[in-house]
Order: structure tokens, then C-alpha cells, then sequence
């Protein structure tokens, strides 16, 4: 086996690594940038080799730079994560030449598959079933909206070379077409150095399902059951579950076959995914259609292993030096169900803006999973695993993906695997930047995702009007008052101790008038209950002032809600939002209804830029009449552009930026009359 590997990687993938490397006994070398200093895979390698400034243009993309890390070290291969040069035909052939091994597919094997365009044709010769649409050169704008007027709206455009939900536009119209090309090349030549774009038709309610591939260096190649990766914003994918809810034994086997082929017709090993769209109009479940083949580990791994017991990572260092499969396709089963929600520093309440800064507070609901070589031990801590890469008081930056960790979770059905998602959620603390831990909570905890109608349109089909929070039950509203009251009585039984006003505190009953989200709560603490509205709740809980997380118990079941300081009160934050509440001494609450109530300014005039960005294109100048969803501007953050809009018609009084500039968040844009 090997004795050294590099992990060309960084973040939670890199720390992925390093934990399988460590249990099989091999030494690893991290390569970091400017802005990963500091961060944990660097601390966790035997060995870590700086290799440029943060922008990953100058460090994690210059294959020079790996490679005499390599060299320098003595490291006999290289693993490549995800991203980066994962999938650069060019990096494996550098490696080849210096006799470094890829712990990856063979070269032809990445060439064939990383260009969506070939890759199709491909497909289509293996017998696999391909999404009707045009797999040639396009040349311009012109000539996409003739080529989409010929395939039929709604179309796709993609980047030849795209990825990971970059370079990707759903086009309903030809002004679709002509705004979203260039954005589309764009996007492709950013991210992946190939402006190069295909248009395809658009299957209506699709459904993304995904195959596991594994093959040897000795013509051995398995499917490794399916992934449903329906739930998706902006064509990221945000929850990921295997199996999937709606594949039969029946679909299973003829899409693993279909995709076992083609990964034989182009010579494939090592791991892989190929990627179908599958019509979930059609009951039958026989509409489904070669997306494109990832050649790579994929992000949503852990839920594979986490139903298989197998360990990706392993077999993929085994097979790269050489090893045959231990275990063929009659070996491979389904145990329970496991989902992956991504934590990402995005903020769910404002749009989904990305937010970048520091971790002020970073604690997972578990410890950390250390992989201990036992089958199950892929399922974390009681069914509970956190793959991430950062720390607390850590940055995210904005040169890298926002995502800060993958919350996974298994159980014996779907829906045990999904309450545990929601308890570990409650129990996940973030503090010092926007976070959609509310969200991926609420996504929980739609009858829609329990039933498992999923569809890759589920957030804009559910959420068309943004997210704000999941709505609450009546039962939860009085629980959660209850506890409110139990937090006032604690805290202020330590400001009487503190001010040495009393000896102790006064004797119970402690009356509250509790408000959350506009409903009043008459609240109530005697020495031996909690009464809400002059009915009993059955609540056992400890809380001392200063806790930012309160673990109760309600009739015998768990729930965590996490307590932030705001004004006359208190945020409440459990099951999927954000609670604003108001806690006042009963005698107190019938004075407040004559407060004067603060009124926020009118921004209405401003463009705004809702996050730290660059400016990619100003599309107004000083005099121009703009009409309502106008595009004003176009911010690119985190490597995806965002078109900033007129939200009423006016004229443009003043412009305080140009294109090409770095703006901070709120940065005033331009002024309207």
C-alpha cells in the first residue's frame, strides 16, 4: 500500500481524507493557500506545504504547484477531492509523467466524460437513453436562441465543462436565451477555464437521481445503489438521500446496468457518478435520461456508505494501487436510509445571499467522526455525522464553495433519518455570518418531503415567495412560551441575586406576559408546574442564564431551541425559524400597548448590494428610466453572478460604483429619483 499520500484538496473533503488515510496506516500531505493558514485539514496532515495567495487560481489550480509538493514531500499519489483539478485530464497526465499515481479514474476515462458535449455521444452509442437537445459548437447569442427555438422551450443551457451547479440557466423564452448566454459562458470560463455551452431540452417535473459507479484496474465495475438529489436551489443541490423514495428494485437494477455500461465502454475505475433526470410524470419510472457523468467522489458520498458500510475513500486508494475488489455486485445491499443536508453560508431570509465572515461560534451537534474502520462507523455517532472543515473563529472566505459543513444522518426508514436531522439542526450553533440551517429544517419538515414528491423545482415550487421560516404548530407556540417564561424566572432570579436587593428570590407564582410572533401568552411558574393560558404543560428542562442552547423535555419529547439576546426580549430559534419574543412581568404588559413604535427608513431609491462582491457589469448610467425587474447590475460572489434588479420604474439619479470594482455588503450601488 501506499506509504504517503497528498491530498490536493482543502476544507471538509481534505479532512475526509486524511481520516481514512490515517486508519489504513498512510501518511498525508495537506497543500494550502493564503486564506487556509490555519484551518484544520493543514493541523490534521502529517505534513503541509504552502502553495500560493488565496485566490484558487493561484494555488489550488496551478498543477505545478501540486506536483512539487509532491515531489518535495515524497508523496507516491495524489487524491484530488472534488473540484480543483479533480477532473483535469491534464493534472493526471502531470502526474503519470513524474510517476505519482491518481487516485482517480484513468486519463481517456475523464477526457470521455468531462465534456458534457462528447460525453453524450458517448452515452448515446453505450445504449444509454440521452435528453434531446444540441450537443454541437454553438457560436453566439444568435445562434443559441435559434438552436433552443428548435429543441422547444424550456431549454437548459450548461457549461461544456461545468459543475456543481455553476454555468447552468433554465431558459422559458428566447429573452431567457439572450440574457442568459453570456452569463452561461461566463460562469464556464470562471470556474472551469471553457466558456464552451450545450443547450438540451428541459424534462418537465424531473426528478435528479444518481448512480454510485465503483470499478478495478481488473475490469471489475459495481453500482452502488442510487442517490436522490432532487432538492436543489439555483441548481445546487442542498439535500441528498439514499435510496431514493420513489426508485423500485426494478428501476435499480436497469439504471445501474445502464450506467455500469457506459462506465465499460470508456475503460472507467476507481469512483463515480453518473447523473440521470427522470421524468417523475411518467409512474412508470422507465423516463430517465444520461445527465452526465461526475468522475470524481461526489459531495453526497456519506449517504451511500451510510446504507452500504462501504468506504469510498478506501476503495478508491485500494483500486489506484492496484487491488481488486473485494466484494461484487450480489454483495452489495441496502441497510436503513441516510440524508445530507449542506450547511451553507447563505442567509435563507434575505434571498439566499451568500454571507462570508467569521465563525464567532462554530459547534456541530456532535463531537466529530472519526472513521474507526467498522462498517457502520460511515453512520457518525448514534446516526448523527458532520464532514466538515472548519473552526470556531475560523473564516469562510469568499474565494471558496460557502458551504461550512454536511450534516448526515441515518436511521432504519426515511423518516427516522429525517427527525434526526431536525434534532441535530436544533442543536447545530453558528454564530458571525448567515447560515440556512432554518431552511434545510423546514425542507424537513414539509409534508411534501415526507411523502417524497420531490422534484428539482420543490424550492421554487414551495417557497416561491423566499423563505421565511417554518410555520409553527399551535402546540409548538405554547411550548415554546412555556419555556420562554422558565428563561425570564431564571434570569431574573440572578439579577435580584446580583444586585443583593434580596436575600433570595421572591416566592413563586411568577407571572409572564409572553408575546411571540404577535399571539400573548399568559405564562405562569408555580412551585410545582408551568401554566400556559391556565393550562398545565408537562415541561422538564435546566437553563442557567447565559446558555445559548436550551435542551428541554415536553411530554416525554426532546426539543432544543437556541436562545439569542434581542430587544425586550429574546430570539427563540428551533424547528425551522426564528422566534421574536417579548417576555414582561404580567403587571407590567398592559402599559406597553401606548409605546411608540420605531419605523425603519425607506431604502426603496438605493441598489443595494446585499453581499461582498465584485461588480461585474453596471447596466445603467445617470438618466435612464428603468421599468420594474429591470437587470441593474450583475454582483458576482462566491463564483456565481447574481442580476440585481429594479424593484419599481424610475429614473437613475446617481451611480456610485463602476464595473470591476469589490463592493462590501450594503454598499449603495446607485441612487433612483
Amino acid at each position: 500500500m501506499f506509504k504517503k499520500i497528498l491530498i490536493a484538496n482543502r476544507g471538509e473533503i481534505a479532512c475526509r481524507v486524511i481520516k481514512t488515510a490515517r486508519r489504513m496506516g498512510i501518511a498525508t500531505v495537506a497543500v494550502y493557500s493564503d486564506a487556509d493558514a490555519r484551518a484544520p485539514f493543514v493541523r490534521m496532515a502529517d505534513e503541509a506545504v504552502h502553495i500560493g495567495p488565496s485566490p484558487a487560481a493561484q494555488s489550488y489550480l496551478i498543477a505545478d504547484k501540486i506536483i512539487a509538493a509532491a515531489k518535495q514531500t515524497g508523496a507516491e499519489a495524489v487524491h484530488p477531492g472534488y473540484g480543483f483539478l479533480s477532473e483535469r485530464t491534464s493534472f493526471a497526465e502531470a502526474l503519470a509523467a513524474e510517476n505519482i499515481a491518481f487516485i482517480g479514474p484513468p486519463v481517456n476515462a475523464i477526457a470521455a466524460m468531462g465534456d458534457k458535449i462528447e460525453s453524450k455521444k458517448l452515452a448515446k452509442a453505450a445504449g444509454v437513453n440521452v435528453v434531446p437537445g444540441f450537443v454541437g459548437e454553438i457560436a453566439d447569442t444568435e445562434h443559441a436562441v435559434r438552436i433552443a427555438a428548435e429543441i422547444g422551450y424550456p431549454v437548459m443551457m450548461k457549461a461544456s465543462a461545468g459543475g456543481g451547479g455553476k454555468g447552468m440557466r433554465l431558459a422559458h423564452n428566447e429573452a431567457d436565451v439572450r440574457e442568459g448566454f453570456e452569463a452561461t459562458k461566463r460562469e464556464g470560463l470562471n470556474s472551469f477555464g471553457d466558456d464552451r455551452v450545450f443547450i438540451e431540452k428541459f424534462i418537465l417535473n424531473p426528478r435528479h437521481i444518481e448512480i454510485q459507479i465503483l470499478g478495478d484496474q481488473h475490469g471489475n465495475i459495481l453500482y452502488l445503489n442510487e442517490r436522490e438529489c432532487s432538492i436543489q436551489r439555483r441548481h445546487q443541490k442542498v439535500v441528498e438521500e439514499a435510496p431514493s423514495p420513489f426508485v423500485t428494485p426494478k428501476m435499480r437494477k436497469a439504471m445501474g446496468e445502464q450506467c455500469v455500461a457506459l462506465a465499460r465502454a470508456v475503460g472507467y475505475y476507481s469512483a463515480g457518478t453518473v447523473e440521470l433526470i427522470v421524468s417523475g410524470a411518467d409512474p412508470s419510472g422507465e423516463s430517465f435520461y444520461f445527465l452526465e457523468m461526475n468522475t470524481r467522489l461526489q459531495v453526497e458520498h456519506p449517504v451511500t456508505e451510510a446504507i452500504t458500510g462501504i468506504d469510498l475513500v478506501e476503495q478508491m486508494i485500494r483500486v489506484a494501487y492496484g487491488e481488486k475488489l473485494a466484494f461484487a455486485q450480489a454483495d452489495i445491499g441496502i441497510d436503513g436510509w441516510a440524508i445530507e443536508n449542506r450547511v451553507y453560508s447563505e442567509d435563507p431570509y434575505r434571498g439566499f445571499l451568500p454571507s462570508t465572515g467569521r465563525l464567532v461560534r462554530y459547534n456541530p451537534p456532535v463531537a466529530g467522526w472519526e472513521d474507526d474502520g467498522a462498517a457502520n462507523g460511515r453512520r457518525g455517532i448514534d446516526g448523527v455525522r458532520v464532514d466538515d472543515g472548519v473552526y470556531e473563529g475560523g473564516e469562510v472566505s469568499m474565494f471558496y464553495d460557502p458551504m461550512i459543513a454536511k450534516l448526515v444522518t441515518w436511521g432504519a426508514t426515511r423518516d427516522e433519518a429525517a427527525d434526526k436531522q431536525i434534532a441535530a439542526l436544533d442543536a447545530f450553533e453558528i454564530e458571525g455570518l448567515g447560515h440556512n440551517i432554518d431552511f434545510v429544517s423546514a425542507i424537513m419538515q414539509h409534508p411534501r418531503f415526507r411523502s417524497g414528491e420531490l422534484t428539482t423545482g420543490f424550492i421554487a415550487e414551495e417557497y416561491p415567495e423566499g423563505f421565511h421560516g417554518a410555520p409553527a404548530s399551535d402546540d409548538l407556540k405554547v411550548q415554546l412560551a412555556a419555556i420562554a417564561g422558565f428563561v425570564a424566572t431564571a434570569r431574573a432570579d440572578r439579577a435580584l441575586q446580583i444586585d443583593g436587593q434580596l436575600d433570595g428570590p421572591p416566592d413563586p407564582p411568577y407571572a409572564w406576559s409572553v408575546t411571540l410572533d404577535g399571539t400573548t401568552f399568559a405564562v405562569e411558574l408555580g412551585e410545582d408546574e408551568i401554566t400556559v393560558d391556565g393550562v398545565p404543560v408537562d415541561l422538564a428542562l435546566e437553563y442557567t442564564p447565559g446558555d445559548r442552547i436550551v435542551d428541554a423535555e415536553i411530554a416525554g419529547e426532546p426539543l432544543s431551541v437556541r436562545i439569542e439576546p434581542a430587544r425586550a426580549g429574546l430570539k427563540m430559534i428551533t424547528r425551522g425559524a426564528i422566534h421574536k419574543v417579548q417576555i414582561l412581568p404580567a403587571h407590567v404588559a398592559p402599559f406597553t400597548r401606548h409605546m411608540i413604535e420605531k419605523i425603519p427608513p425607506d431604502l426603496s431609491k438605493f441598489l443595494i448590494c446585499p453581499m461582498p462582491g465584485l461588480l461585474v457589469a453596471l447596466n445603467v448610467k445617470v438618466g435612464d428610466k428603468v421599468e420594474a425587474g429591470q437587470p441593474l447590475a450583475v454582483v458576482e460572489a462566491m463564483k456565481m453572478e447574481n442580476i440585481l434588479r429594479a424593484e419599481k420604474s424610475a429614473v437613475v439619479k446617481k451611480v456610485n460604483a463602476a464595473a470591476g470594482e469589490s463592493l462590501a455588503v450594503d454598499a449603495v450601488i446607485l441612487e433612483l429619483e
